[in-house]
């Protein structure tokens, strides 16, 4: 995990200014990592009730506030009124429905054309039909997980 991390954060570089979304963040390394790269504003989503007081606990730590959310990845989807600059989901690699969520996420106020959407998932797990809403730019692969990276698809003019 730590190698993951440090691999995604030297792609996105500097974060200074840019909003970033952690979905499905477990203790929030993820939205520390971002605030400590320089993102503005981070919104840290989780449902397991069992992390909640890790999570809390970590984020006091950070430069800036990080914002928790805590209700399922689908809920906070349908909910979402601003678009992010950076959203990176890291869902348990059981969870069937990654690909739905992704294509949810593509058309709501989550993100924009100029979202970067990132997957973190299982090597195997891969359904390149259920992402057509999405153009994948870059995958990187961690052993046996991998980082997608994703923007919207926008329409020809």
């Amino acid at each position: 995990m730590d190698q993951m991390r440090e691999s995604v954060f030297a792609c996105l570089g500097d974060l200074s200014g840019q909003s970033f979304a952690d979905i499905f963040t477990g203790s929030g390394i993820i939205a520390l990592e971002a605030a400590s790269r320089g993102a503005s504003y981070i919104e840290a989503v989780e449902n397991d009730p069992l992390k909640r007081k890790t999570l809390v606990h970590n984020v006091t730590i950070s430069p800036v506030r990080i914002h928790c959310r805590f209700m399922s990845a689908e809920l906070y989807v349908r909910r979402a009124k601003r678009a992010f600059d950076i959203i990176f989901l890291d869902p348990p690699f059981p969870y069937q429905y990654k690909w739905e969520l992704m294509s949810r996420i593509a058309v709501s106020p989550l993100a924009s054309s100029e979202s970067l959407i990132l997957l973190h998932r299982p090597r195997q797990d891969y359904q390149k039909e259920a992402i057509d809403t999405l153009h994948q730019q870059d995958s990187r692969v961690y052993g046996r997980s991998v980082v997608d990276f994703f923007r919207v698809k926008t329409e020809a003019p």
